[in-house]
């Protein structure tokens, strides 16, 4: 072989390496934004329970544990519903509590979804707004901004106001935001998460930074912190692929959520970490009010959902809301009767 022909192998060889390296971080990348996703549903079931950590007196109801520089959404958000909406009149006489979750990877919200309590009836609603969801801003050009994970640039407000907006002018109570750095500390905190893993979980990623390196036992075991990022993250191996990959989150999940219902007195030093970990505009007299109506919460009573959407197949692969399906979600929810709704859909038209 001629030295041309070598230097040229060796480019080839090159090129196939870089290519290889960009897809495995790109992979990577895409596991991580899961790994928020499903940790931001464990962490929406905790602030329903959060045990607050001050004392409980009328004077410190408005007090920020979180800390006092964080954007009020109660003050700042307008109400965006029409009052010709059907949804109008559950909208403002409901007694849920919603709350923005975001995970965000500065300075954009990989991960959005809103958590909506029904303090009456012990029940929780989580909706997740894809990422890629089209939405459009005036002032802002190019195709990266006409996603709404675009829209975050620091301030949960700007989130806040697109989810709304999106989902029928839903009111949006308060906001809390999370990086997945922190997620280990949390899930040790709480003592680990019991799982049965049904069969050895094995997988390798050297590009990865640091490289992920995934072996995981079959049987019954407690995971720490370290471990269930390691879980939440394995992709490979699932006969249903994705799918299957959801259902072992939604395991875990149903399983944190228990822990940590279960922790009674110990849940003040859980409260402790978040209020360091986490940005949230939730006051004590808020976190007092969710924690009282979340006694006796069952972990059952849990129901997500995805906001309807049509994907775009070429680039920039938005996602577009789904108006006529968001409507639907959105009736269930608030348990809407449908003939209702349909009367004043009418009555509109």
């Amino acid at each position: 072989m001629s030295r041309v022909d070598r230097e040229k192998k060796a480019a080839a060889v090159r090129e196939y390496k870089k290519r290889h390296a960009q897809e495995l971080a790109k992979e990577s990348r895409n596991e991580k934004k899961v790994f928020v996703k499903t940790f931001c549903i464990f962490l929406a079931i905790f602030i329903a329970v959060l045990t607050p950590v001050c004392s409980l007196t009328n004077k410190i109801a408005d007090f920020n544990p979180f800390g006092d520089d964080n954007v009020a959404l109660e003050d700042e958000l307008p109400v965006l519903v029409d009052p010709e909406s059907p949804f109008f009149q559950a909208f403002t006489e409901s007694k849920k509590i919603n709350v923005l979750l975001m995970g965000v990877n500065p300075p954009l919200t990989d991960t959005i979804m809103l958590v909506c309590f029904d303090k009456k009836y012990q029940k929780v609603d989580i909706i997740s707004v894809p990422r890629d969801t089209y939405y459009h801003r005036e002032g802002y050009e190019g195709a990266a901004e006409g996603k709404i994970n675009a829209a975050y640039k620091g301030n949960p407000l700007n989130t806040a106001y697109a989810v709304s907006d999106v989902l029928q002018g839903i009111p949006i109570n308060y906001y809390a935001v999370v990086e997945y750095d922190d997620v280990e500390k949390i899930v040790d905190a709480v003592g680990g998460v019991p799982m049965d893993i049904e069969k050895d979980m094995n997988y390798e990623d050297p590009y990865d930074k640091p490289p992920l390196s995934i072996h995981i036992k079959a049987g019954q075991q407690v995971l720490d912190g370290a471990t269930s990022v390691k879980f939440l993250r394995y992709r490979k191996g699932y006969a249903e692929g994705d799918l299957g990959r959801v259902k072992a989150q939604q395991v875990w999940v149903k399983s944190a959520i228990k822990q940590t219902l279960s922790l009674g007195l110990g849940m003040i030093d859980i409260a402790k970490l978040a209020c360091q970990e986490l940005d949230s505009d939730i006051t004590v007299g808020a976190a007092v009010s969710i924690a009282k109506a979340a006694v006796g919460m069952s972990s059952e009573n849990i129901t997500t959902y995805t906001m309807p959407y049509t994907p775009q197949s070429t680039a920039p692969y938005y996602v577009f809301p789904k108006t006529e399906e968001i409507e639907q979600m959105l009736t269930e929810i608030y348990q809407i009767p449908v003939e209702e709704t349909s009367d004043a859909a009418i009555e509109a038209e």
